[in-house]
């Protein structure tokens, strides 16, 4: 009989474990804009707004309040496009046709 007592302890310490834990706080960072701003309630309680794009837009905001801004450490900078456009020196390659390059690159051709 005492064999089943264990389980059944186990399950319940399981089960009020599982019931007591607190739940998981979300993200507070939004990490599309690079700067947040810290409001505070009270000496403990605060909270961020991460909807700016600039430090001095985030300043304005946070004038006459308790608040100041900081930077955001979870901002995701947006990738760098490449541009479609080739290099001049390409371009200028291609103007002058395969045959003008090749006796240029032979040194019997000059630039002018």
């Amino acid at each position: 009989m005492r064999s089943h007592r264990l389980p059944v302890a186990a399950t319940k310490v399981f089960v009020v474990m599982v019931w007591l834990a607190a739940p998981a706080a979300a993200q507070t960072y939004d990490p599309k804009y690079p700067v947040c701003l810290q409001v505070f309630q009270s000496f403990v309680d605060y909270y961020f707004d991460c909807t700016y794009a600039s430090m001095p837009q985030c300043q304005a905001s946070a004038s006459g309040r308790r608040a100041s801004c900081v930077v955001n450490p979870y901002y995701v900078r947006p990738k760098a496009r490449r541009s479609n456009q080739r290099s001049t020196l390409y371009r200028y390659q291609l103007a002058l046709g395969p045959e003008r390059l090749c006796a240029m690159q032979a040194g019997s051709m000059s630039l002018t």
